[in-house]
């Protein structure tokens, strides 16, 4: 046993990192150690990094000084998408111990004992992207309510503005069988919904048998697991047996779709190198409304990419002001080092892309209350949390919904049939119960 007790995790980015963290941090539960909050002065810091945006990389250095504030003689461990990225970078910051890449992140605890004390100079393991060829099967475990389930990892696609690719290497997964069985141990625990994650999940299977299709069909089948959603999908790889499978036949898939677009713009979708036009996009959000009207459609936007000039976004918001969607990701353009975006020129001003980015945020607001007012009067499944927020409770409805109610111990990681009564202040809804049963959904 090393000498270092209490370890303390911090997940920066997004759901896939979610699961790989809380796998990790079971790791170090099994050998012995205790896992304890940021600021209980632990022995161990893991910050598993993204480095989607520069905000990013900022904030891990902001987490490292701010873990030795707690603890200066703690050791920092820094793993993740940016440590893949960047790794002189992450080790010339001072108090970071140790950088794990893609291929290392899992062997931390290893790394960790095999250092004998805090050192001036922080190892660095950092093999190239090209050698991440392993998937790690990974979910998330701790909220009561929910889990992250890991059904892929990395990306072929090598969009101009994404640095995905070269830090989490190729699109690679696990069989349906050993998937199947992740979702098994969800289901051992009281966990009520599981969320898929990845980076391109919808390229499950590929230069194999299975699909993702046949995924989700064995998932579906799993006992224990009540609900299910679908994290991103691809619009290209959202196939209509996807969709009709979701809507129509599963017992237990929500209706809820996130389908990143990027841009309304057919001209940028081809510079950003997506892999449909906004035709296809526009067809997939049709179909799903003409199953489901009540289905509700999330999508990921990226305002500012260089050369976008003010006809093209303005062409972009009007494609999405007339989409039956529900919400927008807004994300303003960052320039990403290795990536082809960056070579394009003609970048677009930072005051431009803020004042773009805005106006995105504005109409993304318009169509979530607009939403929200359709489903006034329904009757709805609610899976409600364990946080209490000044008295009250909130929770998800199966179509994304968000819901409050007075705080009821009782009710947390339950099931609890509702009418959706008035929108708040705060835009979340507002509900009577029709059932004090919990039911499932």
């Amino acid at each position: 046993m090393n000498q270092y007790k209490k370890v303390s995790f911090y997940t920066l980015g997004c759901k896939l990192n979610f699961s790989e963290t809380s796998t990790i941090a079971r790791q170090f539960i099994d050998a012995g150690y205790a896992k304890v909050d940021f600021e209980e002065t632990p022995d161990i810091y893991v910050i598993n990094t993204c480095s989607v945006t520069e905000n990013a990389d900022k904030k891990c250095k902001q987490l490292v000084k701010r873990a030795l504030k707690i603890n200066p003689e703690a050791f920092v461990a820094i793993i993740g998408c940016y440590a893949q990225l960047k790794p002189q970078e992450i080790a010339q910051i001072p108090g970071v111990d140790v950088v794990l890449g893609a291929n290392e992140k899992f062997n931390v605890i290893e790394h960790i004992e095999g250092i004998d004390h805090k050192g001036n100079v922080a190892k660095v393991e950092n093999e190239s992207i090209k050698e991440t060829k392993e998937f790690v099967p990974s979910f998330s475990f701790g909220d009561r309510t929910r889990s992250f389930l890991k059904v892929q990892d990395g990306c072929d696609y090598f969009c101009t503005f994404c640095t995905i690719p070269l830090a989490r290497g190729k699109s690679r997964n696990a069989p349906i069988q050993d998937t199947l069985k992740e979702a098994e141990k969800i289901a051992e625990t009281n966990v009520k919904e599981v969320v898929l994650t990845g980076v391109n999940i919808g390229d499950f299977g590929q230069g194999s048998e299975e699909n993702f299709f046949q995924l989700i069909k064995g998932l579906d089948m799993v006992k224990g697991i009540d609900r299910y959603r679908i994290s991103s999908i691809e619009p290209n790889l959202l196939s209509n047996e996807i969709i009709d499978f979701c809507l129509n036949e599963s017992n237990h898939f929500v209706p809820h779709f996130h389908i990143p677009l990027q841009s309304g713009n057919n001209r940028l979708l081809k510079a950003m190198r997506r892999k449909y036009l906004r035709e296809l996009y526009a067809e997939r959000v049709s179909r799903i409304k003409s199953i489901r009207k009540d289905a509700c459609i999330g999508v990921d936007v990226i305002v500012g990419f260089p050369g976008e000039t003010d006809e093209e976004f303005l062409d972009s918001l009007n494609f999405l002001k007339d989409l039956p969607v529900s919400y927008f990701h807004v994300f303003t353009y960052s320039e990403r080092a290795n990536t082809t975006a960056v070579k394009l020129g003609d970048p677009v001003p930072m005051n431009v892309r803020k004042e773009r980015s805005k106006m995105l945020h504005i109409l993304s607001e318009k169509k979530k209350r607009a939403f929200y007012e359709e489903n006034i009067g329904t009757i709805r499944s609610v899976l409600f949390e364990n946080e209490e927020d000044t008295g009250m409770m909130h929770g998800f409805t199966e179509n994304y919904v968000k819901v409050k109610f007075p705080f009821d111990e009782q009710m947390i990681n339950t099931f609890q049939t509702v009418e959706l009564s008035e929108i708040d202040r705060d835009g979340i809804m507002k509900c009577k119960l029709t059932s004090t049963q919990a039911i499932t959904a």
